[in-house]
């Protein structure tokens, strides 16, 4: 069924990806979180339950109930509002964004199997040359497959995720004369990789009530491996494309060190009151990207250098009767984050920020929860002004809580 599902959303799934800061490096970069976790910034090193899948830290598979079966699929809408000094634009996407599952190996031991998005490219726009025009267009990005693992002792909990990262990111531009002549210069990225997560959380109960949880996460620093090549075509002829510049990724193309940690709060009795704070960290800046160096072994390609990547996050989430009528077992969630992007361009350091907000609503069964989300989000440049990006997101979450390993007995 998951193989099937995978197959599905690779086929249909609709990029939502709608920015030209997507043409540089490896496009928008995806952290894992959830549609109920974006309902609160995106936090989670620190956070662990029964009910909800946490694929942002995989020590959090351990604390599955035995008998529970999870799986939870995700989707969203984006709507982008966008400036360059007085020209204006606007655009919309969207589509299936993961789908994962999670299930108990015992007592004190849970895995996780599921696909997410590692990045993602899509734009496209013009501008006038001397004697015609050019278009620029991009799509793709990379997807990761995963398979993971927890299990805990007392309050401590380990984990790791193995992933396989796939995918192919393209960028064309076309040249068009006013001749009637037209080109087209390709440059295909194919990444056939893997990776590792590893995590970690202790987990404090003050008292009967009341629990703190502190978490982190780490994978290291390796090559990318896959391969890349640029095509030239005429074509206004039959002639076949030219393919120049093939090599392979191995190292000429790193992924940084990431460490992340959080902290996460939690009071349960008849209400529940949950807050967190997060930061990830991601040296971009050490990474390769390509066989072009600029000064002091900055990465340069097409203007652009790597920059080191951080993010803070913040958020909670508020029950006002675990055992109530449907709107107070409601879970109403809220978050902000702020991100100093890894890509700089042309002196300008790529940032961005939001607040988010959101609702679970539980199914009659009281299991199932339905995971509805809306996020802000300003992205831009400094100190120059490059493009300014206003978005409206609307996520939505199914996440399936079952009993498939418990059996009725009948009388």
């Amino acid at each position: 069924m998951l193989l099937a599902t995978m197959g599905i959303m690779s086929a249909t799934a609709e990029n939502p990806t709608l920015t030209p800061y997507s043409m540089y490096g490896y496009g928008i970069l995806n952290d894992h979180s959830s549609s109920f976790q974006r309902q609160m910034g995106g936090v989670g090193y620190a956070m662990n339950s029964g009910r909800q899948i946490n694929v942002k830290n995989p020590a959090s598979y351990a604390h599955i109930d035995s008998l529970t079966f999870l799986w939870d699929m995700g989707a969203s809408i984006s709507m982008l509002w966008c400036q360059d000094g007085s020209a204006k634009g606007h655009a919309i996407g969207g589509g299936l964004d993961y789908i994962t599952m999670q299930f108990p190996l015992g007592k004190h031991m849970g895995a996780s199997i599921g696909l997410l998005p590692y990045s993602s490219v899509g734009y496209a726009f013009g501008s006038e040359i001397m004697h015609g025009t050019m278009e620029n267009q991009g799509s793709g990005g990379l997807t990761e497959g995963y398979l993971g693992v927890g299990g805990k002792v007392a309050g401590f909990s380990i984990g790791a995720n193995v992933s396989y990262r796939f995918g192919n990111i393209i960028n064309d531009v076309y040249a068009n004369s006013e001749s009637g002549g037209q080109t087209l210069f390709e440059h295909v990225m194919q990444v056939r990789d893997w990776d590792i997560n590893i995590g970690a959380q202790y987990k404090a109960q003050l008292d009967k009530s009341n629990t703190l949880t502190i978490g982190a996460t780490y994978s290291p620093k390796k090559s990318m491996h896959g391969k890349t090549w640029c095509s030239y075509w005429d074509l206004t002829s039959d002639a076949k494309p030219d393919t120049v510049g093939e090599m392979s990724m191995t190292n000429k193309y790193y992924q940084p060190h990431t460490i992340g940690a959080g902290i996460n709060y939690k009071h349960e009795r008849t209400n529940k009151i949950m807050v967190e704070a997060d930061v990830t960290w991601q040296d971009w800046s050490k990474a390769a990207y390509s066989a072009l160096y600029g000064e002091e072994g900055a990465v340069v390609f097409d203007g652009m250098t790597f920059s080191d990547r951080w993010k803070i996050a913040v958020g909670g989430e508020y029950v006002p009767k675990i055992r109530g009528n449907f709107v107070e077992r409601m879970a109403y969630r809220i978050g902000a984050y702020y991100t100093n992007d890894y890509l700089n361009i042309r002196g300008n350091q790529v940032t961005e920020y939001g607040i988010t907000a959101g609702v679970g609503m539980p199914t009659i069964e009281g299991k199932t929860v339905i995971n509805i989300g809306f996020e802000w989000k300003h992205r831009n440049s400094s100190p120059q002004k490059l493009l300014g990006e206003n978005y409206f997101n609307i996520t939505l979450g199914l996440n399936f809580n079952e009993l498939w390993f418990w059996q009725r007995k009948l009388k």
